[in-house]
């Protein structure tokens, strides 16, 4: 039940026109706040603590009201009913949106070939929190991995092959497609050297550059070759891309589809802009203006084609809406990237909206900050790299590992591992996601604060009690003291938190809901004793039953999260 929405609903109705309502954060005050004494003082031009004194009755008429107050210039506290709370709250069920949409999610972004990065961190346990907080709402969605796996970075790894074995036959004048090729093979960890090894090359070797260049647009002209070589190393970097993002318990991709499948639509796309008079020659490449003239800041053209013909990053962007228009057909159509892409997709919704290939209202770029170090840059190993997806997962690990023999606990490996993952993204998820933040191993590892391990400890923690019960949870009349009520509103809050987070494209807030979820537990549990031979049936069966709620709440909330709740900690 969304409590507030309920309360706001009936009190609108009640008086006959909106009003706002709030949340005190002093709860003494009261559980609500509404201002409908100010707003309808305005409508009836009337004093508005006179109109309070007058709605007052009608507020206290409902079935829900405990108590109602007028407070400073006419504001009306209420109160609700202890017995309604305790009777409607409840687990948290998914929700049926109204008018569900098809919504087209595109992040990881992952590069073939390529080890991921600390930079994927963000995108993959946002974009898949996201996710799953639209299929909760009740939204179809489609997840894309839109790979880096057709461009020029393409090129350099085929380029370094060979280099390093210039007699394979993928690079002879006559090489046989058919031939058993199943000698020709690359270890992952060698694969994702390649790369950073020719783009070093390059920028100190022209010839070297150069043929990269060529490779690049005779791949993607359909050379027998190196498509023959790419078919090789692909189905290895992806399961690659696949282990790492495994370990992070992120839901897999419906569509690993990148740059090159976007590419074979290149020729409808072309046509598209041609027959609007869109694409213009420039110093042998192709382009489209994108530029406005009410334009203030800069805004650079797209290029289409580059010079030597080959089709570029921007243009298999358009290719890849065009696909997904052609496939899926959204309503909506969502990217997760580093907030430093923002131009890029400024200039992507402009040439959208100008060959009216889709509604420009409906394509959302969500762009989010970088992971800093201690000196507030963005965090790298100590050799001064960006640090492997891997490494920060290690990283991670090994502080918990540190963590749990320093507190004396016998933890199994899986057990370590789940704490470290959900370290790692509950650490990410309760930052605004388009802030920066400082990564921090130690801190974010705590088993105490606003961290994952505090989360999935208060978890294991209602488990056991639930799991030692002998009785069954029942609610019932029994009187709720503070605690229980405070811990029983919060529950009740969350189908607003899971509507604001949907809303405002927020992770925070179900994280930062987590987190305050489980101090009100912590302190129930503290102050209101369940299991002890002294407490009667009556309040056992009553505390049991906020136990069990509390826990199903918890647990929605984190597999929303992504985390995983262990058996012990």
């Amino acid at each position: 039940m969304n409590l507030y929405k309920y309360v706001s609903e009936s009190i609108n109705e009640k008086l006959g026109f909106a009003a706002n309502l709030e949340t005190p954060r002093n709860r003494e005050f009261g559980d609500f706040s509404t201002n409908a004494a100010m707003v309808g003082a305005k409508l009836a031009h009337k004093n508005p603590r006179e109109l309070a004194n007058e709605i007052l009755p009608k507020i206290q008429e409902l079935d829900f009201v405990e108590s109602a107050n007028i407070a400073g210039p006419g504001f009306i506290n209420i109160k609700i009913r202890d017995d309604f709370i305790l009777k409607n709250a409840s687990a948290p069920q998914p929700q049926k949106a109204d008018k569900p949409l098809v919504i087209d999610m595109d992040y990881g972004a992952y590069n073939v070939a390529k080890s991921l990065h600390i930079g994927h961190l963000r995108t993959s346990i946002v974009g898949d929190t996201l996710n799953r907080i639209f299929r909760f709402m009740g939204h179809k969605t489609i997840s894309y991995n839109h790979m880096g796996d057709w461009g020029r970075s393409m090129g350099m790894v085929i380029a370094w092959i060979k280099r390093i074995h210039p007699d394979w036959p993928f690079f002879q004048d006559n090489f046989d497609p058919y031939m058993d090729l199943s000698k020709y093979t690359f270890d992952p960890d060698e694969l994702n050297t390649f790369y950073p090894q020719a783009s070093a090359l390059a920028k100190s070797d022209e010839s070297f550059m150069d043929t990269v260049h060529t490779i690049t647009a005779e791949l993607q002209r359909g050379h027998a070759g190196y498509n023959a070589l790419y078919n090789i190393f692909m189905p290895i970097s992806l399961e690659s891309m696949h282990n790492t993002i495994k370990k992070l318990n992120i839901l897999p991709f419906d569509n690993d589809l990148g740059e090159k499948n976007a590419a074979l639509y290149e020729e409808p796309v072309e046509k598209l802009l041609r027959d609007k008079n869109l694409l213009q020659k420039d110093d042998g490449a192709e382009i489209v203006v994108v530029k406005k003239d009410t334009d203030t800041a800069p805004m650079p053209p797209v290029m289409f084609h580059n010079s030597r013909g080959a089709t570029t990053y921007d243009a298999t962007d358009i290719m890849a809406i065009y696909y997904r228009k052609l496939t899926d057909n959204p309503n909506k159509i969502i990217y997760l990237t580093d907030s430093r892409q923002s131009l890029h997709f400024q200039q992507l919704f402009r040439i959208a909206e100008l060959t009216g290939l889709f509604d420009v209202k409906n394509l959302e770029h969500i762009g989010y900050g970088t992971i800093n170090g201690a000196d507030g840059k963005p965090f790298k190993t100590r050799s001064g790299n960006a640090a492997d997806l891997d490494d920060i997962i290690q990283i991670a690990t090994d502080a918990v590992r540190t963590r749990v023999s320093e507190n004396n606990k016998d933890l199994d490996n899986n057990t370590i591992d789940t704490i470290a993952i959900a370290a790692l993204k509950f650490n990410d998820l309760m930052h605004d996601l388009r802030s920066d933040y400082i990564f921090d191993p130690a801190a974010v590892t705590s088993f105490e604060g606003r961290t994952g391990p505090y989360v999935l400890y208060t978890a294991v923690r209602l488990n056991s009690v639930l799991n030692r019960a002998t009785t069954e949870p029942k609610p019932n009349n029994t009187k709720i003291n503070t605690d229980e009520r405070n811990l029983l509103l919060a529950i009740l809050d969350f189908d607003r938190t899971i509507q604001s987070a949907y809303e405002n494209r927020a992770t925070d807030l179900i994280a930062n809901y987590a987190y305050n979820l489980c101090q009100l537990i912590n302190a129930f549990y503290h102050t209101c004793p369940i299991l002890r031979d002294d407490i009667d049936l009556q309040t056992q069966q009553n505390r049991l039953h906020i136990v069990k709620i509390a826990r199903d709440t918890l647990v929605t909330a984190t597999d929303l999260m992504g985390l995983k709740i262990p058996n012990k900690m």
